[in-house]
């Protein structure tokens, strides 16, 4: 089974390690044209810090022109609100939870509609990255076929096979989740790759992999974003629970 249909859980020891949600609208060329002043005050004291970076985008097929994107990170730096002439995005590498991520987003949204009126959002987008280490949960040794569904695990499965021989292993899916709603589903095995210098250790650990990247497209108006959100969240609980098994489940701690 793909999907579950188990109710939504919380758990102590959540794989999320990055959490990002994008929303689309017609070009506004008013943000790219001039220093968000306005939109800043309204969310300064969530987000002080403030930079400004040119951006090419990569999906025209015309002369490519650099796209003024605007970023507001907190105080820690731990979450960061981006603005463009053509999406307004927010993400977070430490997520906790659904409705405390929602609520982050509420004051930046309302403030956004309030100042650009976009015509409409044309996608709603939700995107959860999730590492799943075996070390961290106490698995270790552990096969995944028994932490992860076989959907996702196939090849691990089969008899002349062990996890030591595959130099690679890795599903992608593209669904239709209702008439409005789709996924792209990215699973496999892999390493965190260090973001800084050599300074840092490599670590070497093999982890399971689950990239959701789930999104509503259409025509939707400014006050039907977030019960979308909420409706696109709802079906990532139910990819992310068909994921995973009981032993998984109970190794990560229900809370």
């Amino acid at each position: 089974m793909l999907f579950s249909s188990r109710p939504r859980t919380r758990y102590g020891k959540a794989p999320v390690h990055e959490v990002i949600c994008q929303l689309r609208f017609p070009t506004i060329l008013a943000i790219s044209d001039g220093d968000p002043f306005g939109f800043q005050e309204t969310i300064r004291d969530e987000f002080p810090q403030y930079a400004r970076r040119q951006d090419v985008p990569n999906h025209s097929d015309g002369p490519r022109q650099p796209v003024a994107n605007h970023h507001f990170l907190s105080e820690d730096g731990r979450w960061r609100l981006n603005l463009t002439q053509d999406f307004i995005a927010l993400s977070t590498l430490t997520y906790p939870g659904w409705e405390a991520f929602a609520g982050r987003l509420d004051r930046p949204l309302a403030a956004f509609i309030a100042r650009y009126r976009p015509a409409n959002f044309q996608r709603v987008g939700l995107r959860y990255v999730n590492l799943f280490s075996r070390t961290q949960l106490g698995l270790s040794d552990v096969p995944w076929t028994e932490l992860i569904a076989p959907a996702y695990t196939a090849p691990l499965r089969e008899p002349d096979v062990t996890e030591d021989r595959l130099l690679s292993c890795g599903c992608d899916l593209a669904v239709r989740l209702d008439s409005s709603c789709q996924a792209r589903i990215h699973t496999g095995l892999g390493q965190v790759k260090a973001r800084s210098s050599a300074e840092v250790p490599q670590d070497s650990e093999e982890r399971f992999i689950l990239d959701m990247d789930l999104s509503m497209n259409g025509s939707l108006s400014g006050s039907l974003a977030a019960g979308a959100l909420e409706t696109v969240h709802a079906h990532a609980a139910r990819i992310f629970e068909g994921v995973i098994t009981d032993r998984m489940r109970e190794a990560m701690e229900p809370l």
